[in-house]
Parts: structure tokens; sequence; C-alpha cells
């Protein structure tokens, strides 16, 4: 292979290494939120890193001691959902913008709130290792939808799994078996209330 397609291909080849980790670092920090898992949410900051939520700001290792108990107060379960991503690479510099759709079920179990946004960040690499350095949030609409279904005896007959907020949920049983019992299911007792 000549000089030059070698030097475009590992060019290539770390730009997709790059965007790989960027965006692995963006699931990082929404499944530690949904798992309320704090190691999880403050490895995707710099340890300088910030967070910008409204009129909230936090340091990266700040954030999760006050999203967790925001979310725990309005909400039994939530999901954040990254959808549409693009990220621009310069070196060791990265300008990310992420769409958010989260949806967080109600303390009643028959309301859920949904809200779409959008993360924009900066992200560096620092000792090889792609972080958030800032984080600005947006809200670009948000409503309140029917999750009664939830309750129906349909539903609640068919077992299916039901995450939990701390790292006893399934998503981290190594390795992920089929006799391995679930921690919840929304046929338990609290899932039908």
């Amino acid at each position: 292979m000549p000089e030059d397609e070698f030097d475009a291909l590992r060019d290539d080849v770390r730009h997709l290494r790059d965007r790989t980790e960027i965006l692995d670092c963006v699931a990082r920090h929404a499944r530690g939120c949904d798992r309320h898992d704090e190691d999880l949410i403050g490895s995707a900051y710099h340890p300088d890193g910030t967070d910008e939520h409204g009129f909230t700001v936090n340091s990266g290792a700040d954030y999760a001691a006050w999203v967790n108990p925001a979310h725990a107060a309005t909400s039994r379960i939530h999901l954040h959902n990254i959808t549409t991503h693009s990220c621009e690479i310069d070196g060791d510099l990265a300008h990310c913008e992420s769409y958010s759709l989260v949806v967080l079920l109600g303390g009643d179990g028959r309301t859920a709130q949904i809200i779409n946004g959008r993360y924009l960040d900066r992200l560096e690499r620092r000792d090889g290792r792609w972080r958030i350095a800032l984080r600005r949030s947006t809200v670009e609409a948000m409503f309140t939808a029917d999750a009664s279904v939830l309750k129906s005896p349909f539903f609640t007959g068919q077992g299916y799994l039901k995450g939990t907020r701390d790292t006893g949920d399934l998503s981290y049983r190594r390795p992920l078996l089929l006799d391995t019992p679930a921690p919840a299911r929304w046929s338990d007792e609290e899932g039908a209330r």
C-alpha cells in the first residue's frame, strides 16, 4: 500500500475511533442518569467539566448529586434517549449536538412527562480519553402523556422487565443469563399500583 493511502486509512480509522468514543461518552452519561449511577455520570466529564441545565450550573463532579435527587423527586422511572448526533472533530477538540428524548414516568404511575431537547457539548481528548468539558442543555418541547396502560391487567400480566435506578439493574449483570433473576418486573406489586 502506498504511504499516502496508508496515512489516509490511518486518519479514517482514528476519526471513526474518535466518533465512537465520543458517542460512547454521551451514551454513558445517559445510562448513568437512568441508573442513578454517580460514578458512570461522573466518568463522562473531565474533572473541570461543567454542565448547564437552565439556570442550574454544576461541575461535572457535582452534576449527579444534583440530578439524581431531582429525577427521584419527579419520577418513578426515566429514560434518556440519545437520537440524532452530529460531531465536528478538530484534533483533540469536538463540538457535538445530540438530540435527546427524555421520558419520565410520574409518581402516580399514570402519567409521563416527555421532554425533547438537545445536548450541546464540547468534548476534549485529554490523556487519550474523550470527556465532556462543557454541556449546555436545551428544551425544545415538553408535554404530558397518558401512561395508565402500565397499570392495566393486560400489560401487568405480560411480566415485562422493569429497570431499577441503581447498579442492581439487570443491565449490569455479567454475564447476562436467562436464569438470572430480574430485579423488577411490571407484574410486581410496585409496578401494578
